[in-house]
């Protein structure tokens, strides 16, 4: 067989990062505030907190930074599927979840091939923070539904005692004239 003169081994050598100084992600990317009743809910939910911690060092890391943090990610992904507090434990909460769990897999799965692709990180990173921004506004929404499913409760309840006491009265005064 002939070849084009370069040796098989150097062409089976995968590449590897020599710039440690590459920063991949998002600098100064912030996910989205989240609310104060889901606050008091994830306190229950001790996992969540260290895993937007490492969410957030994903950013504006190095390749080093990046493949530890993401097996990191791994673990604490799957804490957060397995460990969910019953309040929280809703289909569209654990859609998100899943989606998370799977785009933390992609981004691992991807900083640690044998061959460095700095693109296909950069576009792991950016949906990785699409689906954890996703999980943390239906988490807030979710509260807020609740809050609004809960006044509209409330709603109901003073509406009905309203009606009652306006055919209780209007009761009362067929009563009196009857007997008038």
């Amino acid at each position: 067989m002939f070849s084009c003169g370069k040796n098989t081994d150097e062409l089976s050598k995968p590449e590897t990062v020599n710039d440690s100084t590459a920063v991949f992600g998002k600098v100064g990317f912030v996910f989205p505030q989240i609310s104060e009743p889901v606050q008091t809910q994830i306190l229950k939910w001790g996992v969540f907190e260290e895993f937007i911690d490492e969410a957030q060092k994903i950013n504006g890391s190095t390749f080093e930074g990046l493949r530890i943090t993401s097996e990191r990610l791994v673990e604490y992904s799957d804490s957060l599927v397995k460990k969910i507090p019953d309040t929280l434990n809703t289909k569209p909460i654990n859609s998100r979840l899943i989606v998370v769990k799977t785009r933390v897999a992609l981004l691992n799965q991807t900083a640690h091939q044998s061959r460095f692709d700095s693109l296909a990180l950069q576009q792991n990173i950016g949906e990785f923070n699409t689906a954890v921004t996703n999980l943390i506004v239906q988490l807030n929404e979710k509260f807020l539904k609740d809050d609004i499913d809960f006044q509209r409760k409330d709603n109901e309840e003073s509406e009905l005692k309203k009606q009652k006491r306006f055919r209780d009265s209007v009761f009362k005064i067929e009563l009196q004239d009857k007997k008038n």
